[in-house]
């Protein structure tokens, strides 16, 4: 695998007061990319850390458009109507960076773009939606090296310079006849849709997920797509991140990183990881320098943003599931706690049948016996801030709270009264509809 290991800590940031903790992979010089999870140390600094406030985040069709970008959606045929090409060019070379799934079975895509953001720059994105290209052999790994030349003759770049990601079914090939046909004599028009990538990048979403904020000139831009297979533990999905903002590699990149891990990674689902898993970063330079700091809040508050609304989208979601631990020994703690919650599956039944059943949330808590210093007797559990444990319930506050279970929104909170760390996860209910569609979803 390219790369090597880290020699020291990385910068810290407003995202993260204390340094990171070496080992992880980093390129030779000038370029970045990550491939494993951001563990906070429990130094003081990051024992006290907590999220910072963010700037207004536009969603939608209010979402801005950075500059120095296109855009072109089109259908190649891949899987009934609709869009199932996208691609995302820069006029000129994008300082870039992304974080990549860990699985065994990562695909060619991800392999590519590891290698290609080496240098710390790229030019062009291309995504494969309704097919991933995993578990396809070298012939696999020759589609995908053939889609990143005809996209980079199509955006006017080098194939070095272009970036691939895929989504769908696994173990099915590229259509290539199909792909080759309709790169024939493409170029891409000079104006921007995002709205219409996002779109494109979907597949059993249910709408598209957009969000953007403004750092004095500049613009930060972000789509993402996902329902299903998601438990990130470095990266999540597919998410890209645009921005008109002047920042050099290094420290783009670290901020990415700061940014997907308290985001993307506080994400599940289901538990599972995908094979192509990929979060990427590209800024333009168009705006100008601006302030590292806000641009960082902006990052975090753009994938924060987007974040909350995959877990909405969750497959067959009815409810945003959002977990919120506070008075953690250290960060790590407090996500561990977090995610053992958002991921129960009893804890995401009970919340789709509006069930105020805390002892599942307890249970959940319970299962990190890799932390014995969590004591049943300082542990306080609420939802919707009215608390549930140890406080004793009579029938009419377990009225009170099924009434607050059956909004679109449940919020469970839990104290474990050992720190000042905190965090927060998201997630979703757990329907019949996540079953339905999963049992025919090649079928």
């Amino acid at each position: 695998m390219p790369g090597r290991l880290m020699p020291g800590p990385l910068m810290p940031g407003p995202l993260m007061p204390g340094p990171l903790m070496p080992g992880s992979l980093m390129p030779g010089s000038g370029g970045i990319w990550l491939v494993t999870p951001i563990i906070l140390p429990a130094t003081p600094e990051a024992r006290s850390w907590a999220m910072p406030v963010l700037p207004e985040v536009a969603t939608g069709d209010a979402v801005l458009v950075p500059r120095g970008f296109s855009t072109y959606v089109g259908s190649a045929g891949l899987k009934g109507p609709g869009p199932d090409i996208s691609v995302v060019a820069a006029d000129a070379p994008c300082c870039a960076a992304g974080v990549f799934t860990q699985s065994l079975f990562a695909g060619p895509s991800v392999k590519l773009c590891r290698r290609n953001l080496e240098g710390g720059s790229a030019r062009a994105l291309v995504t494969v939606s309704k097919n991933a290209n995993v578990a396809t052999g070298r012939d696999g790994e020759r589609d995908a090296e053939e889609l990143v030349g005809l996209t980079a003759k199509a955006a006017g770049c080098a194939p070095q310079e272009v970036l691939v990601c895929s989504t769908g079914v696994i173990g099915r090939p590229y259509p290539m006849d199909l792909i080759r046909e309709h790169f024939t004599g493409l170029s891409i028009p000079r104006s921007a849709d995002f709205q219409a990538v996002a779109r494109a990048i979907m597949t059993t979403d249910t709408r598209p997920k957009l969000a953007s904020a403004r750092v004095g000139e500049a613009t930060v831009t972000g789509v993402a797509k996902g329902s299903g297979m998601i438990e990130p533990d470095m990266a999540t999905l597919l998410a890209y991140v645009f921005t008109d903002a002047a920042v050099p590699a290094r420290a783009l990149a670290q901020m990415w990183r700061r940014a997907v891990d308290v985001t993307f990674n506080c994400l599940s689902i289901d538990t599972d990881t995908s094979t192509s898993d990929s979060a990427i970063v590209l800024a333009s330079g168009a705006a100008g320098e601006v302030d590292p700091e806000p641009l960082e809040l902006a990052l975090l508050g753009v994938c924060r943003s987007l974040t909350v609304q995959l877990a909405a989208d969750g497959e067959g979601a009815t409810k945003l599931l959002q977990v919120d631990v506070d008075g953690a020994r250290d960060t790590s703690q407090a996500r561990r706690v977090a995610k053992a919650i958002v991921s129960s599956p009893l804890v995401k039944s009970a919340v789709h049948g509006a069930d105020p059943n805390w002892g599942r949330v307890v249970m959940a808590i319970g299962k990190c016996w890799e932390y014995p210093d969590i004591d049943p007797e300082s542990v306080r559990v609420s939802f919707g801030g009215f608390e549930v444990y140890p406080r004793k319930l009579a029938l009419a506050d377990l009225d009170r709270l099924a009434e607050l279970m059956r909004g679109s929104t449940v919020e469970v909170g839990v104290s474990l009264g050992i720190g000042p760390a905190e965090t927060t996860a998201w997630g979703c209910d757990l329907s019949p509809e996540y079953v339905h569609i999963n049992a025919d979803y090649t079928t």
